[in-house]
């Protein structure tokens, strides 16, 4: 009777090992779900020139401060400015409320056809960059008897600086400065030529500060010296801009 009644225990004790396994077994999740294969999630597809351009039109012009503003740009038209002609330059459209430049080899740009100042002017616009990896506004502008130009993103997208002081360039002068630019957004840019000073702002940041007295201001040599007397280009870089403004600096203004 012993030997029955613990063969019977035993076989329970089995059994009961035996169930708690299954139900242990059916409680943990599947490590693979039917019917499932891993996936790698694609990356986002970058934006076309065309959706960048929907999206900057639509972007309000930022206000100016300050009266005594005119406008050089219509929104509508290249009158009062002609395209510059570089050797290689790219297409120039006008479309949206905005001048776009598309990149060329390596210039492409616009210039004024009726600027008459050489001191004690402000200079308002906004540029973007659209594509490409180099300088996307380059303003040249007049300095009394001479020329400069503002380079913004250029050297491989980031240097800002004026071209040219005692011969020297952007790159290499007081005036260099790194400032790292998104494509697709605008950038209100202003200049300020005085007889003592340039001066000029990136979203109302001061980027360069220059005493031009007793100095040799000039354009770097090359075919930029063909945006003459003011004119706007960019270097193998798609490039847009509006809302160029110009008003006289009088000597009790204060910016």
């Amino acid at each position: 009777m012993n030997i029955k009644v613990a063969r019977l225990s035993l076989g329970l004790f089995c059994a009961m090992v035996l169930a708690t396994g299954c139900e242990s077994s059916r409680s943990k999740p599947s490590g693979v779900y039917p019917g499932s294969e891993p996936r790698t999630l694609r990356p986002a597809r970058p934006a076309t020139e065309e959706e960048i351009l929907a999206r900057a039109a639509a972007q309000p012009v930022a206000p100016v401060a300050g009266e005594g503003w005119q406008s050089l740009f219509d929104g509508k038209s290249l009158t009062g400015w002609r395209v510059t002609d570089f050797s290689a330059g790219g297409e120039v459209t006008v479309g949206q409320g905005m001048i776009l430049c598309r990149a060329g080899e390596p210039f492409t740009g616009i210039s004024t056809t009726n600027f008459a100042a050489k001191v004690d002017y402000e200079i308002s616009l906004e540029a973007m960059r659209v594509s490409g990896a180099d300088f996307f506004c380059g303003l040249t502008f007049p300095v009394r008897e001479s020329f400069c130009s503002l380079i913004l993103g250029g050297w491989g997208g980031s240097v800002v600086g004026l071209s040219s002081l005692d011969d020297e360039d952007a790159s290499e002068n007081e005036t260099t400065q790194i400032v790292e630019f998104e494509s697709g957004r605008w950038y209100h840019v202003q200049l300020r030529v005085t007889e003592q000073r340039v001066e000029a702002w990136i979203e109302q940041k001061k980027v360069v500060d220059a005493v031009i007295a007793g100095r040799k201001v000039s354009l770097r040599p090359g075919e930029i010296e063909l945006s003459r007397p003011l004119g706007l280009c960019c270097w193998s870089t798609t490039a847009a801009y509006r809302a160029v403004q110009v008003r006289p600096v009088l000597p009790e203004r204060p910016r």
